[in-house]
C-alpha cells in the first residue's frame, strides 16, 4: 500500500510525514526528484499473537510506503510536474490542511484548501481527457466505446467533480486504469491542529466538504505526533494520556487509509515465517493466493482456511480442524479480514 502526503506550503505534512515513519526528513522543496520516502510497518496485534504461537524464524508485518512531495506553493499555482509523476504511482492520496494560525496570522481555512487542491486534480484529469478526445475525433470521429465513456468523464470533470464521485464498473475500472486519473484515486483529508486541539473532533466544515467530495477525514497535530514518535515506547502511554490521545498517529492514520482502501489483511503462518498480507475486501482466494506468489494464482487448487478468532480459541491448527473450524475452499471463496490461508496449487 502506497499514500502519498501532499499539500500547501507549510500545511506541516513534511512533519507527518517524519511522525509516521520516525525519519527526520526536510521540508521537500519543488524540483525533479525530490520526495521523502518511507516505509512503516502496520501495527497488528494478530500478527504478534500468531508469531508468539508459532515462533517462526521471521515475522513480517504488513508494510505501508509513504511518498512525501512538494505541493502547490498557493491557490492556482498547480502541481508541480514532478510531484505529479510521483502521484501517479500512489494508492491513495493524503491531504495534509492546515487547521492552525499561520505564522503570518492568516486564519486557517482548511475546507478551502481542500476544495482548491481537489481542483487541481480535476484540472489535471480534464486536460488528459480533452486530450484523449481531441485524438479519437481525429482518427475516429465521434464512435467507439472508449469515446462515449471519455465524455461521460469530460462531463463530470468539466462540472467541477472528481472522478471518484463516480459508479464504475468492473469493466470501466480496467478500461480506464491506464489513464492513471488522480481525482479518481481515493482520498484521505488530515487536518493538522494546533496542541490544544489535538484530542478534539473534526470542525464540521471540513467534515462535510469531505463528505462531498467523498473523503474521509482525521484531525491531529503534527508536532505533538512527531514527539510522540521520538519517545521511547515504554515512555509513550502517560505522554499520550497527558494530551488526551489513546494511540500514537501511526495506528490512527492506518485504520483509516484501510478503511478508505476497503482494505483487509490475511495471515500465512509456519516455523518459517509468519506473515501478513493486504488485499481488498471482497478479493477471492486465487486474487489474494497471487498477493503470496503470482503461480498460486495461477495453479490455484484449494486453500485450507481458518478465521484468526476460530484458530485462537483453538489453540492450534489440529484441534480447529478437529472442531470443523478448518475449512478446505475453493475459487469462489471470498476471504475475510483475519483469514489464515494455506494454499493448495499445481503449475
Amino acid at each position: 500500500m502506497k499514500a502519498g502526503l501532499v499539500g500547501y506550503a507549510q500545511s506541516g505534512k513534511t512533519m507527518l510525514f517524519n511522525a509516521l515513519t520516525g525519519l527526520h526528513k526536510g521540508s521537500v522543496p519543488g524540483g525533479r526528484g525530490h520526495v521523502n520516502l518511507g516505509a512503516i510497518k502496520v501495527p497488528d496485534p494478530r500478527v504478534d499473537a500468531l508469531s508468539a504461537i508459532f515462533k517462526p524464524r521471521k515475522t513480517t508485518f504488513a508494510e505501508m510506503v509513504f511518498v512525501d512531495v512538494a505541493g502547490p506553493q498557493a491557490k492556482g499555482a498547480g502541481l508541480p510536474k514532478e510531484s505529479l509523476s510521483s502521484l501517479s504511482e500512489v494508492d491513495a492520496f493524503c491531504l495534509v490542511v492546515r487547521g492552525f494560525v499561520a505564522p503570518d496570522g492568516t486564519p486557517p481555512d482548511a475546507a478551502r484548501e481542500l476544495r482548491d487542491f481537489d481542483a487541481e486534480l480535476v484540472l489535471n484529469d480534464l486536460g488528459v481527457v480533452e486530450k484523449r478526445l481531441d485524438r479519437l475525433r481525429k482518427e475516429h470521429g465521434k464512435t467507439g466505446a472508449e469515446y462515449h465513456e471519455l465524455e461521460r468523464l469530460f462531463a463530470e470533470l468539466e462540472s467541477g467533480k472528481a472522478l471518484r464521485m463516480m459508479r464504475w464498473s468492473d469493466a470501466e475500472e480496467k478500461e480506464m486504469a491506464h489513464f492513471g486519473f488522480l481525482s479518481r484515486r481515493p482520498l484521505l483529508v488530515v487536518v493538522n491542529v494546533p496542541e490544544e486541539a489535538a484530542a478534539q473532533a473534526v470542525n464540521a466544515d471540513v467534515a462535510a466538504a469531505a463528505r462531498e467530495r467523498g473523503a474521509e477525514v482525521i484531525a491531529l497535530c503534527a508536532p505533538v505526533e512527531a514527539e510522540i514518535a521520538d519517545l521511547d515506547p515504554a515512555d509513550q502511554p502517560e505522554f499520550l494520556q497527558s494530551v488526551g490521545l489513546s494511540e500514537p498517529v501511526r495506528a490512527r492514520f492506518v485504520r483509516a487509509a484501510y478503511k478508505l482502501l476497503d482494505s483487509i489483511s490475511f495471515f500465512t503462518v509456519g516455523e518459517d515465517e509468519v506473515k501478513a498480507w493486504t488485499i481488498r475486501r471482497g478479493d477471492r482466494a486465487p486474487r489474494a493466493a497471487g498477493r503470496i506468489h503470482s503461480d498460486l494464482e495461477r495453479g490455484f487448487v484449494r486453500a485450507e482456511v481458518v478465521h484468526y478468532g476460530d484458530f485462537m480459541t483453538a489453540g492450534s491448527e489440529a484441534k480447529a480442524r478437529h472442531e470443523g473450524k478448518l475449512k478446505v475452499e475453493g475459487k469462489e471463496y471470498t476471504v475475510q479480514d483475519g483469514d489464515i490461508l494455506h494454499v493448495r496449487f499445481a503449475v
